[in-house]
């Protein structure tokens, strides 16, 4: 992501995203008032973090959503004058001027000194604070020196990665911290803000040219001609905004982080690999990663859902196949069913016909849609292989094979199932065998008799005959730290979710979390993507939802609503959010 961006701008800050199918933190909505009380309160400023983001309201409160892990979005009650979003803490100044900070503090990135501040920024594991004489105090995790800010006086300031930069009074900038991209080598001359990123840097000069400085893998540090009003560095991109209200992003296009939408914005923010911005309406509207509508299940009934890392797609009952979400990384329909199973895969999409004959769609580099010819019984579409179960019981597989995913054993198997860069196969016996990438453990397969395989990402996951579900492989974010079931189904993705065999939902990462906005009510299937899920009822009804926590999941009343005049309105309902977090950035 990238950090706040100084002055009447608000930035972000962040750590390098990880693809779609790998699990980062656990991602939760704030929780809000109700929104059925009257009026509603609008946006002021925004600021986006590494997967979450805060709005700071016209009122003082202040509201986050996103990702939760540890607290980053339970912002405490009260009025406060900015707000800045960091690694996984954030960061806000009272009306007295003391800064309060909530989230991670495993460095001492929130423990906020005493006395009156003007200014502040969270950084990714650090963050900084502006005194009313000018001077710039910093805590938090110090291995680079970007809390050891020089001294003199300073207008402006932005926390950023590993480095911290400031504006002096004659609008020099000055920065400190990690310089292993020269992201501390600020330019000389006249600048009037400074957005420190993860890697790089920007500032805006008098004349309105925005200049940046550092890291410029993807270009991010390219900006273009012409004037701004404001820049904000994040992770792998950097966006301004034009005198106009027009937003421009350059960098990164690999989660469409530089789509900016259209039309007109009062300010921006740039997070990891995705952005947001505020409308002079107080409506927030962002765009990138995780941004696609995939969890935006259509109406209808589907006889079967598979979800993929960004889109989602289901089988209807005449055997046509419906998706939705992001277009660049799935085909948009099939060829005509009908179909009997469908797969999602992470940029493929694979469909069995009735006839046995299967048929992918979609990236093709490492040929995983080219399907060998005759008749299967299933299908599982992987990161960039794809493997079948002929009629017999044989495995066979098909694309990508750098670690051997492909290399199917020999033998009869009733189940197989795809994961990013290994595969497993359920053996008649009920024993779980598994190939390909291993770094972490996931094809160590457990012993003993299994019922179900799942393989996701760089972990797998079992389903025993008594219920019990067991995972193995990468266990850094909780995923191999199963509840107690008893289970009648299990899906890996990026997060974890099972049915109980009340056709309960529950998902997790970090052990059993309620609170990954897992529907209530009894379901018959599950399937999860990257960072939503989907799950159908027993009478083929369709629900989807995110479980990654993100700044691009903007609360409903947050997005533009139409009021009865027609004109757009947004905010929370009046009295402002009653528990709501923030991330990465600062916003004055």
């Amino acid at each position: 992501m990238g950090r706040l961006s100084a002055g009447a701008l608000t930035a972000s800050l962040t750590i390098a995203a990880l693809l779609a199918l790998a699990g980062a933190a656990v991602g939760v909505l704030g929780n809000w008032d109700s929104a059925e009380a009257q009026g509603v309160e609008r946006a002021v400023a925004i600021t986006v973090g590494y997967e979450h983001a805060c709005a700071l309201l016209d009122s003082g409160a202040v509201g986050c959503w996103g990702d939760n892990d540890v607290g980053q979005t339970d912002a405490p009650s009260g009025a406060f004058t900015t707000v800045s979003a960091g690694g996984s803490h954030t960061c806000g100044l009272r009306e007295s001027g003391a800064a309060e900070c909530w989230g991670n503090n495993g460095s001492g990135q929130a423990d906020a000194p005493g006395g009156a501040f003007i200014a502040v920024s969270a950084g990714d594991a650090h963050s900084c604070g502006l005194r009313l004489s000018g001077a710039i105090e910093c805590w938090g995790v110090n291995r680079d020196g970007q809390t050891d800010a020089p001294g003199g006086s300073f207008s402006a300031l932005s926390a950023g990665g590993a480095h911290s930069c400031g504006l002096r009074e004659s609008g020099a900038v000055e920065c400190w911290g990690r310089n292993r991209d020269s992201q501390v080598g600020a330019p000389s001359g006249v600048f009037s803000v400074v957005s420190a990123g993860y890697g790089h840097a920007c500032g805006l000069r008098a004349s309105g040219v925005v200049e940046c400085w550092g890291e410029n893998d993807w270009g991010k540090a390219d900006a273009p001609g012409g004037v701004f009003s404001a820049v904000s560095a994040g992770e792998s991109h950097t966006c301004g905004l034009r005198p106009g209200g027009a937003i421009e992003c350059w960098g990164s296009t690999w989660e469409s982080e530089t789509d900016a939408l259209s039309g007109a914005f009062s300010a921006v923010s740039a997070g990891v690999s995705y952005s947001c911005g505020l409308r002079a309406s107080g409506a927030i509207e962002c765009w990138g990663y995780l941004i696609f509508g995939q969890a935006d299940a259509p109406d209808g009934r589907f006889n079967a859902i598979s979800a993929g890392p960004n889109y989602s797609c289901g089988l209807l009952p005449d055997g046509a196949v419906e998706c939705w979400g992001a277009d660049f990384s799935r085909p948009s329909t099939l060829l005509p069913g009908p179909y009997s199973a469908i797969s999602t895969g992470l940029t493929h999409i694979c469909g069995l016909r009735t006839s046995g004959q299967i048929e992918c769609l979609g990236y093709n580099k490492y040929g995983q849609t080219d399907t060998p010819s005759g008749g299967f019984s299933a299908v599982s579409a992987g990161g960039d292989h794809t493997c079948g179960l002929r009629e017999s019981g044989a495995i066979e597989c098909w694309g990508h094979n750098d670690d051997g995913q492909a290399d199917a054993p020999g033998g009869v198997f009733t189940a197989v199932s795809a994961g990013y860069s290994h595969t497993c196969g359920l053996r008649a016996s009920g024993v779980i065998e598994c190939w390909g990438h291993n770094d972490d453990g996931q094809t160590d397969a457990p012993g003993g008799v299994f019922t179900a395989v799942s393989a996701g990402y760089s972990h797998t996951c079992g389903l025993r005959a008594s219920g019990a579900v067991e995972c193995w492989g990468h266990g850094y974010d909780g995923q191999t730290a199963a509840p107690h079931g008893p289970f009648s189904a299990v899906s890996a993705g990026g997060r974890i979710c099972a049915l109980s065999e009340s056709g309960e939902i529950g998902c997790w990462t970090y052990g059993w979390r309620s609170d990954l906005n897992a529907p209530l009510g009894r379901y018959a299937a599950i399937s999860t993507g990257g960072g939503h899920a989907c799950a159908l009822e027993a009478g083929g009804r369709a629900t989807c939802w995110m479980v990654v926590g993100n700044a691009g999941d903007v609360p409903l009343w947050l997005r533009g609503v139409e009021d009865a005049g027609g004109s757009s309105s947004a905010g929370w309902p009046t009295g402002g959010p009653s528990s709501a977090g923030c991330r990465p950035g600062a916003s004055s």
